[in-house]
Protein backbone atom coordinates (compact mmCIF):
# COMPACT_ATOMS: atom_id res chain seq x y z
CA UNK A 1 0.00 0.00 0.00
CA UNK A 2 1.59 3.29 -1.12
CA UNK A 3 1.70 6.54 0.83
CA UNK A 4 -1.41 8.00 -0.87
CA UNK A 5 -3.45 4.98 0.17
CA UNK A 6 -2.11 5.15 3.72
CA UNK A 7 -3.07 8.81 3.92
CA UNK A 8 -6.52 7.92 2.63
CA UNK A 9 -6.93 5.24 5.31
CA UNK A 10 -5.89 7.77 7.95
CA UNK A 11 -8.24 10.47 6.64
CA UNK A 12 -11.26 8.14 6.56
CA UNK A 13 -10.40 6.82 10.03
CA UNK A 14 -10.00 10.34 11.39
CA UNK A 15 -13.30 11.48 9.89
CA UNK A 16 -15.23 8.77 11.75
CA UNK A 17 -13.43 9.48 15.03
CA UNK A 18 -14.04 13.24 14.78
CA UNK A 19 -17.69 12.64 13.89
CA UNK A 20 -18.04 10.53 17.03
CA UNK A 21 -16.15 13.05 19.20
CA UNK A 22 -18.44 15.89 18.15
CA UNK A 23 -21.60 13.90 18.90
CA UNK A 24 -21.73 14.43 22.68
CA UNK A 25 -25.21 12.95 22.97
CA UNK A 26 -23.97 9.74 21.41
CA UNK A 27 -21.13 9.47 23.92
CA UNK A 28 -23.48 9.90 26.88
CA UNK A 29 -26.25 7.68 25.52
CA UNK A 30 -23.75 4.90 24.83
CA UNK A 31 -23.79 4.18 28.56
CA UNK A 32 -27.57 3.88 28.81
CA UNK A 33 -28.06 0.40 27.37
CA UNK A 34 -25.10 -1.27 29.15
CA UNK A 35 -26.15 0.34 32.44
CA UNK A 36 -29.72 -0.89 31.94
CA UNK A 37 -28.58 -4.48 31.42
CA UNK A 38 -26.01 -4.47 34.21
CA UNK A 39 -27.69 -2.53 37.01
CA UNK A 40 -31.38 -3.14 36.30
CA UNK A 41 -31.72 -6.40 34.40
CA UNK A 42 -28.67 -8.11 35.91
CA UNK A 43 -29.29 -7.12 39.51
CA UNK A 44 -33.04 -7.65 39.24
CA UNK A 45 -32.69 -11.13 37.81
CA UNK A 46 -29.83 -12.14 40.10
CA UNK A 47 -31.59 -10.98 43.28
CA UNK A 48 -35.09 -11.98 42.26
CA UNK A 49 -34.10 -15.52 41.30
CA UNK A 50 -30.96 -15.83 43.46
CA UNK A 51 -28.84 -16.68 40.42
CA UNK A 52 -25.19 -17.62 40.62
CA UNK A 53 -23.31 -19.05 37.68
CA UNK A 54 -21.17 -22.18 38.02
CA UNK A 55 -19.24 -23.33 34.97
CA UNK A 56 -15.84 -24.89 34.37
CA UNK A 57 -15.41 -25.56 38.08
CA UNK A 58 -15.72 -21.86 38.96
CA UNK A 59 -18.58 -19.85 40.43
CA UNK A 60 -19.40 -16.17 40.13
CA UNK A 61 -22.30 -13.79 40.60
CA UNK A 62 -24.67 -13.28 37.69
CA UNK A 63 -23.91 -9.57 37.24
CA UNK A 64 -20.17 -10.25 37.09
CA UNK A 65 -20.82 -13.12 34.67
CA UNK A 66 -22.75 -10.99 32.16
CA UNK A 67 -20.36 -8.04 32.46
CA UNK A 68 -18.00 -9.26 29.67
CA UNK A 69 -21.09 -10.05 27.60
CA UNK A 70 -22.35 -6.49 27.98
CA UNK A 71 -18.97 -5.20 26.83
CA UNK A 72 -19.35 -7.49 23.81
CA UNK A 73 -22.86 -6.15 23.25
CA UNK A 74 -21.53 -2.57 23.29
CA UNK A 75 -18.87 -3.47 20.73
CA UNK A 76 -21.46 -5.24 18.57
CA UNK A 77 -24.01 -2.44 18.47
CA UNK A 78 -21.44 0.30 17.95
CA UNK A 79 -19.42 -1.56 15.32
CA UNK A 80 -22.36 -2.65 13.21
CA UNK A 81 -24.19 0.66 13.28
CA UNK A 82 -21.03 2.65 12.53
CA UNK A 83 -21.22 1.13 9.06
CA UNK A 84 -24.45 3.07 8.50
CA UNK A 85 -22.27 6.06 7.58
CA UNK A 86 -21.45 4.26 4.32
CA UNK A 87 -25.12 4.24 3.33
CA UNK A 88 -25.44 7.83 4.52
CA UNK A 89 -22.42 8.91 2.47
CA UNK A 90 -23.79 7.12 -0.60
CA UNK A 91 -27.14 8.92 -0.35
CA UNK A 92 -25.47 12.35 -0.04
CA UNK A 93 -22.84 11.77 -2.70
CA UNK A 94 -19.76 11.80 -0.48
CA UNK A 95 -18.98 8.16 -1.18
CA UNK A 96 -18.95 8.82 -4.92
CA UNK A 97 -16.36 11.57 -4.44
CA UNK A 98 -14.19 9.18 -2.43
CA UNK A 99 -14.56 6.43 -5.02
CA UNK A 100 -13.31 8.63 -7.87
CA UNK A 101 -10.28 9.80 -5.88
CA UNK A 102 -6.89 8.40 -6.99
CA UNK A 103 -6.75 5.88 -4.15
CA UNK A 104 -7.45 2.17 -3.96
CA UNK A 105 -10.92 0.95 -3.00
CA UNK A 106 -9.26 -1.20 -0.34
CA UNK A 107 -8.21 2.01 1.43
CA UNK A 108 -11.83 3.06 1.77
CA UNK A 109 -12.93 -0.26 3.26
CA UNK A 110 -9.96 -0.51 5.63
CA UNK A 111 -10.31 3.12 6.72
CA UNK A 112 -13.99 2.62 7.52
CA UNK A 113 -13.25 -0.61 9.40
CA UNK A 114 -10.54 1.05 11.49
CA UNK A 115 -12.71 4.09 12.17
CA UNK A 116 -15.68 1.99 13.28
CA UNK A 117 -13.55 -0.30 15.42
CA UNK A 118 -11.87 2.68 17.11
CA UNK A 119 -15.24 4.21 17.99
CA UNK A 120 -16.46 0.84 19.29
CA UNK A 121 -13.28 0.48 21.37
CA UNK A 122 -13.87 3.90 22.95
CA UNK A 123 -17.44 3.00 23.89
CA UNK A 124 -16.37 -0.41 25.16
CA UNK A 125 -13.67 1.34 27.20
CA UNK A 126 -16.35 3.51 28.80
CA UNK A 127 -18.17 0.35 29.92
CA UNK A 128 -14.89 -0.93 31.39
CA UNK A 129 -15.02 2.05 33.75
CA UNK A 130 -18.14 0.54 35.36
CA UNK A 131 -16.21 -2.44 36.74
CA UNK A 132 -15.66 -0.98 40.28
CA UNK A 133 -19.44 -0.60 40.69
CA UNK A 134 -19.95 -4.28 39.80
CA UNK A 135 -17.38 -5.80 42.11
CA UNK A 136 -15.10 -6.74 39.20
CA UNK A 137 -11.45 -5.86 39.79
CA UNK A 138 -9.46 -4.87 36.71
CA UNK A 139 -5.76 -4.27 37.14
CA UNK A 140 -3.91 -1.89 34.78
CA UNK A 141 -2.10 -4.88 33.25
CA UNK A 142 -5.41 -6.65 32.64
CA UNK A 143 -6.89 -3.56 30.98
CA UNK A 144 -3.84 -3.32 28.71
CA UNK A 145 -4.43 -6.98 27.79
CA UNK A 146 -8.18 -6.62 27.23
CA UNK A 147 -8.10 -3.51 25.02
CA UNK A 148 -6.34 -5.13 22.01
CA UNK A 149 -8.80 -8.03 22.18
CA UNK A 150 -11.68 -5.56 22.18
CA UNK A 151 -10.15 -3.81 19.17
CA UNK A 152 -9.88 -7.11 17.28
CA UNK A 153 -13.51 -7.96 18.07
CA UNK A 154 -14.61 -4.48 16.99
CA UNK A 155 -12.68 -4.72 13.72
CA UNK A 156 -14.31 -8.05 12.84
CA UNK A 157 -17.81 -6.83 13.68
CA UNK A 158 -17.32 -3.54 11.85
CA UNK A 159 -16.16 -5.47 8.79
CA UNK A 160 -19.40 -7.47 8.87
CA UNK A 161 -21.37 -4.22 8.99
CA UNK A 162 -19.37 -2.78 6.08
CA UNK A 163 -20.08 -5.86 3.95
CA UNK A 164 -23.80 -5.38 4.52
CA UNK A 165 -23.68 -1.58 4.04
CA UNK A 166 -21.75 -1.96 0.78
CA UNK A 167 -24.79 -3.66 -0.80
CA UNK A 168 -27.47 -1.41 0.72
CA UNK A 169 -28.99 1.50 -1.20
CA UNK A 170 -31.14 3.03 1.56
CA UNK A 171 -30.97 3.74 5.28
CA UNK A 172 -34.24 1.94 5.82
CA UNK A 173 -33.01 -1.27 4.22
CA UNK A 174 -29.79 -1.20 6.22
CA UNK A 175 -31.61 -0.70 9.51
CA UNK A 176 -33.98 -3.58 8.78
CA UNK A 177 -31.07 -5.92 8.07
CA UNK A 178 -29.20 -4.71 11.16
CA UNK A 179 -32.18 -5.23 13.46
CA UNK A 180 -32.67 -8.70 11.99
CA UNK A 181 -29.00 -9.61 12.48
CA UNK A 182 -27.85 -7.91 15.68
CA UNK A 183 -30.24 -9.42 18.20
CA UNK A 184 -29.58 -13.06 17.17
CA UNK A 185 -25.83 -12.37 17.29
CA UNK A 186 -26.18 -10.96 20.80
CA UNK A 187 -28.59 -13.56 22.18
CA UNK A 188 -26.65 -16.54 20.81
CA UNK A 189 -23.26 -15.24 21.98
CA UNK A 190 -23.61 -16.51 25.53
CA UNK A 191 -23.51 -12.96 26.85
CA UNK A 192 -26.45 -13.62 29.18
CA UNK A 193 -26.11 -17.34 29.92
CA UNK A 194 -23.42 -20.05 30.11
CA UNK A 195 -22.82 -22.15 27.01
CA UNK A 196 -22.52 -25.38 28.97
CA UNK A 197 -25.35 -27.92 29.08
CA UNK A 198 -27.20 -26.44 26.13
CA UNK A 199 -29.22 -28.66 23.78
CA UNK A 200 -27.31 -29.77 20.70
CA UNK A 201 -29.23 -27.57 18.25
CA UNK A 202 -28.70 -24.45 20.38
CA UNK A 203 -25.04 -25.27 20.96
CA UNK A 204 -24.53 -25.48 17.19
CA UNK A 205 -26.06 -22.04 16.72
CA UNK A 206 -23.84 -20.50 19.40
CA UNK A 207 -20.75 -22.00 17.76
CA UNK A 208 -21.70 -20.36 14.46
CA UNK A 209 -21.96 -16.91 16.07
CA UNK A 210 -18.66 -14.97 15.78
CA UNK A 211 -19.56 -12.85 18.81
CA UNK A 212 -19.58 -16.03 20.92
CA UNK A 213 -15.81 -16.22 20.67
CA UNK A 214 -15.41 -12.53 21.41
CA UNK A 215 -17.51 -12.70 24.57
CA UNK A 216 -15.75 -15.92 25.60
CA UNK A 217 -12.32 -14.29 25.18
CA UNK A 218 -13.37 -11.27 27.26
CA UNK A 219 -14.91 -13.48 29.95
CA UNK A 220 -11.80 -15.63 30.18
CA UNK A 221 -9.56 -12.57 30.51
CA UNK A 222 -11.73 -10.60 32.93
CA UNK A 223 -13.14 -13.36 35.14
CA UNK A 224 -10.57 -16.09 34.66
CA UNK A 225 -10.04 -18.97 32.19
CA UNK A 226 -12.22 -21.38 34.20
CA UNK A 227 -15.30 -19.40 33.22
CA UNK A 228 -14.41 -19.50 29.51
CA UNK A 229 -15.82 -22.17 27.21
CA UNK A 230 -12.89 -22.23 24.77
CA UNK A 231 -9.20 -21.48 24.93
CA UNK A 232 -8.09 -17.90 24.35
CA UNK A 233 -6.03 -19.02 21.35
CA UNK A 234 -9.12 -20.52 19.68
CA UNK A 235 -11.22 -17.45 20.43
CA UNK A 236 -8.68 -15.06 18.95
CA UNK A 237 -8.08 -17.28 15.92
CA UNK A 238 -11.77 -17.43 15.04
CA UNK A 239 -12.24 -13.68 15.56
CA UNK A 240 -9.20 -12.87 13.43
CA UNK A 241 -10.33 -15.24 10.65
CA UNK A 242 -13.81 -13.70 10.59
CA UNK A 243 -12.29 -10.22 10.43
CA UNK A 244 -9.89 -11.17 7.62
CA UNK A 245 -12.64 -12.81 5.57
CA UNK A 246 -15.15 -9.99 6.08
CA UNK A 247 -12.72 -7.17 5.27
CA UNK A 248 -11.64 -9.09 2.14
CA UNK A 249 -15.28 -9.38 1.06
CA UNK A 250 -15.81 -5.68 1.81
CA UNK A 251 -12.81 -4.74 -0.34
CA UNK A 252 -14.16 -6.93 -3.15
CA UNK A 253 -17.57 -5.25 -3.00
CA UNK A 254 -16.01 -1.78 -3.02
CA UNK A 255 -13.81 -2.62 -5.99
CA UNK A 256 -16.84 -3.75 -7.98
CA UNK A 257 -18.74 -0.49 -7.36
Amino acid sequence: MNMNNLRAVYAIWLRDVIRYKRDKARVVSSLAQPALFLFVFGNGLARGLSINVATGGARTGYVAFIYPGIIGMTLLFTSMFTAVSIVWDREFGFLKEVMVAPISRASVAIGKALGGSTVALIQGGIVLLLSPFLGVKLSPLLIITVLPVMLLISFSLTSIGIVIAAKMESMEGFQVIMNFLIMPLFVLSGAMFPLTRLPVWLRSLTRADPLTYGVDALRGLILGPKLAEFSLALDLTVIALVGAIMISVAVYFFERQ
